[in-house]
């Protein structure tokens, strides 16, 4: 039995999955009144639960020009209708990055990845050589922005030897560069990612290396999976905590909005909460 397998298998015993305990530790991140630029998928899932429960007054901003959303199903991409129609105003993409973004006014932005390196860098552009890759992904969007101009920044993906690697083929859009005060040094404003939350545990960057650490494990995972699933020597800190189990109330409105979304889109719960 792989070790994904046994995560999934503990967290469904303790009556929730892995995806749905990363998603609640993920939402649990946004502070009540925080100006959030979400990225589609597992961030918007995040960002959304965070709405409908501790932080109704969060404002979401999507990268169509939606402003203060409130989505009653999960959008499948920055153009849905959902989002216009449910938002407290509209404005142009210039404005959205120029204003809003480049003008200091995002708190956080929440972004997902196809892969990270030890420094919190993201790739989202091609797995393999440039030229000649393996797969191409999807691409950077407004990603390399977020990432360079919001105050800080989440990221939310599932862990993997795969997607936690040791070099990245492709730097989409910066994290702490090559660690220490890299970013700082390439003129790159605001604090970089903060937290990277998994279906493992919480990863946050070391105050002076800026290196990955695991400082938070989900319960029923273990260190020899978390290190097992990353494809560095992963630093464990001292002060390792575990993350508090996602409460009824919590889970009720996660699995609503899903049940909501799949209905809304005639798709699977499962694919809800992608990684986008």
């Amino acid at each position: 039995m792989s070790a994904e397998t046994t995560t999934e298998t503990t967290a469904e015993t303790a009556g929730f999955t892995a995806t749905e305990i990363m998603t609640v530790a993920a939402s649990r991140l946004l502070k009540n009144g925080t100006v959030c630029f979400v990225g589609i998928g597992l961030p918007s899932t995040a960002a959304n639960l965070a709405r409908l429960t501790h932080a109704p007054d969060v404002v979401l901003i999507y990268e169509s020009g939606p402003i203060g959303a409130k989505p009653t199903v999960l959008p499948l991409s920055i153009g849905d209708g959902e989002l216009a129609e449910t938002a407290d105003t509209v404005v142009g993409t210039p404005e959205i990055f120029r204003y809003w973004l480049q003008g200091g006014r995002i708190d956080v932005g929440f972004l997902g990845a196809a892969q990270v390196d030890r420094f919190a860098n993201i790739n989202t552009t091609v797995i393999g050589p440039y030229d000649a890759p393996k797969v191409r992904l999807p691409g950077a969007g407004g990603a390399p922005e977020i990432a360079s101009q919001a105050k800080e920044v989440f990221i939310v993906l599932k862990q993997s030897p795969k997607a936690f690697v040791a070099k990245l083929p492709f730097v989409t859009s910066a994290g702490h560069l090559d660690g220490g005060d890299a970013r700082a040094r390439a003129g790159i404003p605001g604090a970089g990612p903060t937290a990277v939350i998994t279906d493992l545990g919480i990863l946050t960057p070391d105050p002076v290396t800026r290196e990955l650490t695991l400082t938070g494990i989900h319960p029923g995972v273990t260190v020899e999976q978390v290190k097992a699933a990353t494809g560095w020597d992963l630093k464990i800190s001292p002060d390792l905590k575990t993350t508090a189990i996602p409460e009824a109330g919590t889970l009720t409105a996660l699995r609503g909005l899903q049940a909501r979304t799949a209905a809304a889109h005639g798709i699977s719960q499962g694919q809800t909460g992608g990684e986008g």
